[in-house]
């Protein structure tokens, strides 16, 4: 055995008991102060909760339109990251295997930023028009992928 390889053990603590007399340092009250709403069992608040005062949830007011109901999120990925790629066919797969998406089935954006110089074939959910336009002039082909 040798000295690098010795570890401290992991301490193992003892809960503190309450309740177990004046002696013990958490005897009568256990710590919960005399009285009121925390000293009682059973209590607990919902988060947000003031004491009573109007929580800041509810003061705040509430503005404008909120659609996150429906609202799209898509992966975003620029045609830079895909003429990077060595592939004949840019799909969601290869991307996910080049780690520039996090998962196939959720939606997919190109985005034109960069140049793109190579004819290939690009699967994604969606083109911005200067990503499909760059694809379309190199001699590639952007598909809209079916679901």
């Amino acid at each position: 055995m040798e000295q690098y390889t010795i570890r401290k053990p992991e301490s193992i603590k003892k809960r503190k008991r309450v309740g177990t007399g004046p002696s013990a340092g958490g005897g009568k009250t256990c710590g919960r102060g005399h009285k009121g709403q925390m000293a009682r069992s059973g209590s607990t608040h919902k988060p947000g909760f003031e004491g009573g005062q109007m929580p800041l949830q509810r003061r705040i007011p509430k503005r404008g339109f909120n659609n996150t109901v429906f609202k799209k999120f898509y992966q975003i990925v620029n045609i830079e990251q895909i003429d990077k790629l060595d592939a004949s066919e840019i799909n969601p797969e290869l991307l996910f295997k080049k780690g520039l998406i996090e998962d196939t089935s959720k939606l997919i954006k190109i985005l034109g930023n960069g140049e793109f110089k190579k004819s290939v074939k690009v699967i994604a959910d969606s083109f911005s028009s200067s990503a499909s336009e760059k694809i379309r002039s190199a001699g590639g082909e952007p598909v809209i992928r079916k679901n």
